[in-house]
Parts: C-alpha cells; sequence; structure tokens
C-alpha cells in the first residue's frame, strides 16, 4: 500500500521542488491544522529514500515520534528512530525518525540529503545551528503559523498550496461555532517579553472556573444535548489542575496532563482519550495539545488561556478542534480568553489567505478591544458572535436592531454563524466600488481603508485596487454613514 496525497498535498510538493530548483536550500512549508502536513513529509522521504539518498524528520517530543514511526509503518515505508533507548534504532536505514535532542547531540548526520523540521516556529538554538553547520543539507520546515520572528534568517521560501477557508469549504476541515463567554480579567497584568505571564494568567484564569465548567455544561447540553469530547486550554499547571478539580465535582471527568507528568502517562491519557468509548470527557493542558495531537472526533474546544501577542498559540490551538471526523458538521469553540477577538484580524486574513511569505510583524502585543466592541461583537443572549449577514442569531433566534438605525462600531465582527468568514469576493467587490466614489470625489485612500474597516472591522489587505462605479447597495450604505457622521457633529 503507497500513500494517497490529496491534489493540493501534490501541487505543494510541486511547489518545494520549484523552490529548490530555484536555489532555496530552506523553505517552509505552511499549511493549516489538519491539512496533512505529516503525510507530505513522508511521501517527501519515501522519494528520497527511493533515490537511495538519506533523509531524516526532526521532531521535539517523544510522544511525536513514535506517531510518526507509526504512520510510516502504517504505509509500510522502512525506516529507524534515532532517540535515545528507542526499540526501533536502525541507523542504516535511508529514514530516520529523530529527536530534536538525539539529532543536537549528534551534531552530524553523515550522509544526509533532506532534514525535515517537524513545527519549525518552535525554533531551537541547537536545531538552527545544526542547518548552519551542514549547508550540504536541503532543509523544509513545516508548521501552520510561520508568524515567529527571525525564520527568515534560516528559510528563504514559503510555499503554500491550500487556505483554512479552502479545507473548510472542501470538508478537509470543519467551521467553528464561536461562543464569546466571560472573560478572564488581565487588566494591569504583569508581562514577560510583550506577553502576559502564565503565573499571572493561571492566577486569574482560577478566578472565573466555575463559570468556565458552567459555561461548557450549558452550551454541551444546548448544542449537542449532552457532554462531547473535549480539550481545554489552560494558563499553567496549577489552572489545570483547578479546572479538572471543578469538572470534577460537577460530574465530569476531565484530566490535566503537563510537563510534569512522565511520558508514559500522557501518551496514555491521550490514547484513551482517542477511543471512541472512553471515559475521559476533556483532556487540560497548557501546551501539550497544540503540537501533534491529532483527535479528529474533539468536538470542543475551551480557551482559557489568554495571549496578548502569540497569534501562533491561538491558531494551533483552534486547529485541534477544526479536524474533520465522521458526522462532526463543527466544533464549537467556548473563549474565555478573549483571544479570537484580540486575533480575529490576523486570524481572517490567514483564514482566507494562507501564508505565502514571512511576516516578522504578526506576533505583537495587541490593542484590546473596548467594552462596547466586545459587547456588541457578540449576540447578548446566548454569546455567539454575531453573522456578518442578519440581524438575528442564529444559535438562539434573538433579534437585534437593524444596523442601518445604529451607528456602526469599529471593530464589530463580521464572522457568519457557521464560523465561515465573509468572502473575499464580497469584501473586494465592496473595496472596488468605495474606490469608485472615492475617486469621483477626490476623497484621499485613507477614506477608503476607514469606511471599509468601518463596514467590516479589518482593514483592507491584499485586495486588488480596481475602482467601480458603486452599487445601490453601497452608495445607501456610504450615505447612511455620511448622515450618521452630520447627525453626530450636530449632537455635539
Amino acid at each position: 500500500m503507497s500513500i494517497a496525497l490529496r491534489p493540493y498535498q501534490e501541487t505543494i510538493l510541486d511547489k518545494l521542488r520549484a523552490g529548490f530548483a530555484a536555489g532555496h536550500r530552506a523553505q517552509i512549508l505552511y499549511l493549516p491544522t489538519g491539512g496533512g502536513k505529516t503525510e507530505v513529509a513522508i511521501s517527501l522521504m519515501d522519494a528520497t529514500s527511493k533515490k537511495c539518498n538519506r533523509a531524516a524528520m526532526v521532531l521535539d517530543r517523544i510522544v511525536l515520534c513514535n506517531q510518526t514511526s507509526a504512520r510510516l509503518t502504517k504505509w509500510n515505508i522502512d525506516h529507524g528512530v534515532m532517540q535515545a533507548g528507542h526499540w526501533r534504532y536502525r541507523p542504516y536505514e535511508r529514514i530516520q525518525v529523530c529527536s530534536a535532542q538525539t539529532l543536537e547531540k549528534r551534531g552530524s548526520f553523515p550522509g544526509l540529503n533532506v532534514l525535515i523540521i517537524d513545527e519549525c516556529h518552535a525554533q531551537r538554538d541547537q536545531t538552527l545551528e545544526f542547518i548552519k553547520n551542514n549547508p550540504d543539507v536541503k532543509v523544509i520546515g513545516l508548521t501552520a503559523t510561520p508568524f515567529t520572528k527571525g525564520l527568515g534568517a534560516t528559510y528563504t521560501n514559503v510555499v503554500c498550496s491550500a487556505t483554512t477557508e479552502q479545507l473548510t469549504n472542501d470538508g478537509f476541515l470543519v467551521p467553528l461555532k464561536v461562543f464569546i463567554a466571560k472573560e478572564i480579567d488581565m487588566t494591569g497584568a504583569k508581562k514577560v517579553a510583550g506577553e502576559w505571564s502564565q503565573g499571572e494568567a493561571g492566577a486569574r484564569g482560577m478566578q472565573i472556573t466555575g463559570d468556565v465548567v458552567s459555561e461548557w455544561v450549558k452550551k454541551t447540553t444546548e448544542v449537542f444535548g449532552g457532554p462531547r469530547k473535549t480539550i481545554v486550554f489552560c494558563a499553567n499547571v496549577a489552572h489545570g489542575a483547578d479546572l479538572a478539580q471543578k469538572f470534577a465535582e460537577a460530574g465530569y471527568n476531565f484530566v490535566p496532563i503537563s510537563y510534569k507528568d512522565d511520558d508514559g502517562f500522557k501518551q496514555e491519557a491521550i490514547e484513551d482519550f482517542s477511543k471512541p468509548d472512553t471515559t475521559i470527557h476533556g483532556l487540560i493542558a497548557c501546551d501539550i495539545l497544540t503540537k501533534g495531537f491529532d483527535v479528529p472526533d474533539v468536538m470542543i474546544g475551551v480557551s482559557a488561556r489568554p495571549f496578548t501577542k502569540s497569534l501562533s498559540s491561538h491558531i494551533q490551538q483552534m486547529g485541534r478542534v477544526m479536524r474533520s471526523s465522521p458526522g462532526k458538521e463543527f466544533g464549537l469553540w467556548l473563549d474565555h480568553s478573549g483571544n479570537y477577538l484580540r486575533f480575529r484580524e490576523e486570524w481572517e486574513q490567514v483564514y482566507q489567505e494562507g501564508v505565502t511569505e514571512l511576516q516578522d510583524d504578526k506576533e505583537k502585543p495587541k490593542k484590546e478591544k473596548s467594552e462596547k466592541e466586545k459587547e456588541l461583537a457578540k449576540c447578548p443572549a446566548c454569546g455567539l458572535l454575531w453573522p456578518g449577514n442578519s440581524d438575528t442569531c442564529p444559535s438562539c433566534g434573538h433579534t437585534r436592531a437593524r444596523r442601518s438605525e445604529v451607528v456602526a462600531v469599529p471593530g464589530e465582527l463580521q464572522e457568519l454563524g457557521g464560523g465561515s468568514m465573509v468572502s473575499r469576493e464580497l469584501k473586494q467587490r465592496w473595496y472596488s466600488e468605495l474606490l469608485g466614489i472615492a475617486t469621483d470625489r477626490g476623497y484621499a485612500d485613507g477614506w477608503v481603508g476607514h469606511k471599509f474597516r468601518e463596514k467590516f472591522g479589518v482593514w483592507p489587505r491584499s485586495l486588488e485596487r480596481i475602482a467601480v462605479p458603486p452599487s445601490i447597495e453601497v452608495a445607501r450604505w456610504e450615505k447612511s454613514r455620511r448622515i450618521a457622521w452630520a447627525k453626530g457633529r450636530k449632537a455635539t
């Protein structure tokens, strides 16, 4: 049995080959979480081996080495595992699965032709040094979040063949249904290197543990009729233990796992949780579940670890709930961290456009939304993010005042009820028609950007600058904004 790739996976392999032919020695392979980066890597290593060359894949956790080895075995691909004491130590094989620590201790890898680095955004100094000291080795970094500062010092090209939106539309991923729940208050919290400290986040998170548990019980009952497999992202070990205790007091079995647990316990817990008949309602962890965690039938994600700048962690977390599974129509996302609104503009851009170049400015501390913006972004009755094309909540049926009767508030979320974003085509049409109005009236470019943001809550990025005459819809909306502005001036 040979591995079968999806069309977009074949395409990304072609792009990698073209990149090497163009002189790029180290490239990043970008695919969304759940897009099958490991399968692409296995196919690439298999092709390398068949040419009598050597390939190695580097992973930074023992459990991930075992998972990758199991997948190679599934496809009947001969390989060895370079990891201390591993039963499959076979240094003569042309394909090697390596723990990062083992590779770094070796310092060299005779005859290696291709090196694949899993989760390359989590840069390890010694691995980077290995790449630098072995200039003849072709390097491929795998990631769904290539936003870490400094990646450009190692990698010179990014290849992308599918966006999250495309994979969702094609059924390879499922959309998220997001509820904005009671938020952990991080006002004035201590920061370390621009990010809220885990200690502060954990202590403040424990102040609303009861709300996290009660909201989970309420929403699982309303949406699914009862508990479904859940993963909870906590701030630190103490926070995770507190959450597990409160879930237990409510009658539910949630297992916290952390770096303090031995690898055997963590692997056993994840394997038990993966079973269709598991008695575990949920797993709780800080970072463990953001790498290599592959349990497609997880239905619910709970975000209880606030980030001020870590877009990568936010996207990695959501991706664990977006994997497709038979009968799974969507993933439920309960946001107690404020992360979804905090990163909504960046997430929407990645969702629709993917990543085709390295951007060091993606992970900077984000300005907090005002309380008014937060309230207007969700249904006041059930907390669902307001749909962008309706004044009626698709979850509970609550109806709000028509938007034409309300002064628009910058930052209002434009996500649709099922978790899908406003289409790029709709954004392009509005942008082009606003350009048409600006051209006709001699307005500056800044006017177009601000009007677009007033409508969609984001700036008009990556859209074509094509001006067209406005439709009746856009003309009426623009007129209503002028009237609202004029009334506002009179009121003051």
